[in-house]
């Protein structure tokens, strides 16, 4: 545990004499679309761009970023057929309906997808082999959503019933039964509070503490990230302890996260951008998988809402927020 703007247009056949060609070409100007619910000014995305940067792929001299502003899944239809029409050299996606809009309208450009599972999302045939136009980072969310419930269980041993607030456009049946399951194991109840926007978010999470839900596991989904501050602050006036996907969630104020970093990640999935540019098939790119996790606990938050940690969980935590 312890760890803005569509710029230009290239021919279809230099971005497929591009997927030939293992090197990085002099003089060339390459292509990479941003298309996720963050925009550029995000940490994790300025990371990546550093990675870029340091892996030879400079914007303002052999890079053009292609979008780069935050898109809603709501914007998709009328971003996706711009993109295409830029031609990037890659397609670099973020969230369900994005991905699955681009790998829907091209089979030739690369997308360079992170979701909560690969496989399952039907993006990939297989970790080791996609098989198609699309590669990228799969999350082990379903896994790690488990680990984060024993995490707010022994978090919380006293609570006879937790709750976990899933995103509704992403959650599937077989994984909400998974953590039921897990939850009966462990002598606790499970209340499922559902969200599909940011406008249901309020109503779950009272809906959890009027069903007597003593903390709450918000599992893993964009909108669920995206909104997280929303979360942090109705799960602090509820005095609902918390945890999140991404670590950097607990720095900026929630009680708990377990998970791989966001930044961290956003690196990885730069350095998959420079395999394809430099000539690797997503086809036979191996999907890649978070492989450093780190417990942070915010004990600032903690004593907001009155609330103590018990001291074994503290002292396995990778990073203490005091």
């Amino acid at each position: 545990m312890r760890r803005r703007e569509f710029i230009g247009f290239v021919s279809c056949a230099t971005l497929a004499c591009s997927l030939r060609v293992h090197a990085q070409e002099a003089g060339r100007l390459y292509r990479v679309a941003l298309v996720m619910p963050v925009g550029r000014d995000e940490p994790a995305v300025l990371a990546f761009l550093d990675e870029l940067r340091g892996q030879g792929f400079v914007e303002g001299k052999n890079l053009a970023i292609v979008g780069g502003q935050p898109t809603s899944n709501e914007q998709v239809p009328t971003v996706v057929p711009l993109i295409l029409q830029a031609a990037p050299d890659a397609i670099v996606s973020g969230g369900d309906v994005i991905a699955r809009a681009f790998q829907k309208a091209t089979q030739s450009i690369p997308i360079i997808v992170m979701t909560e599972d690969m496989v399952a999302g039907g993006y990939a045939t297989s970790l080791a082999r996609p098989g198609g136009n699309a590669t990228g980072i799969s999350l082990m969310s379903p896994d790690l959503d488990g680990k984060r419930q024993d995490v707010l269980i022994e978090a919380v041993p006293g609570a006879r019933r937790i709750a976990a607030l899933a995103d509704s456009n992403v959650a599937s049946l077989e994984h909400l039964k998974a953590l039921e399951a897990s939850a009966r194991k462990h002598g606790k109840e499970l209340v499922i509070v559902r969200a599909a926007s940011a406008s249901d978010l309020a109503p779950a999470i009272s809906e959890a503490g009027k069903q007597g839900a003593a903390a709450l596991n918000v599992l893993s989904s964009p909108m669920l990230h995206l909104n997280r501050r929303l979360i942090i602050a109705r799960a602090a006036e509820a005095r609902l302890p918390a945890i999140y996907q991404w670590p950097e969630t607990a720095e900026e104020g929630g009680l708990l996260a377990y998970g791989p970093s966001f930044i961290d990640i956003f690196r990885q999935r730069a350095g998959i951008v420079v395999k394809v540019l430099r000539g690797a098939r997503p086809s036979e790119l191996p999907i890649e998988q978070p492989t450093k996790f780190k417990l942070v606990i915010n004990l600032k938050t903690a004593k907001a809402i009155n609330y103590a940690v018990p001291t074994g969980l503290v002292l396995r935590a990778d990073t203490v927020i005091e």
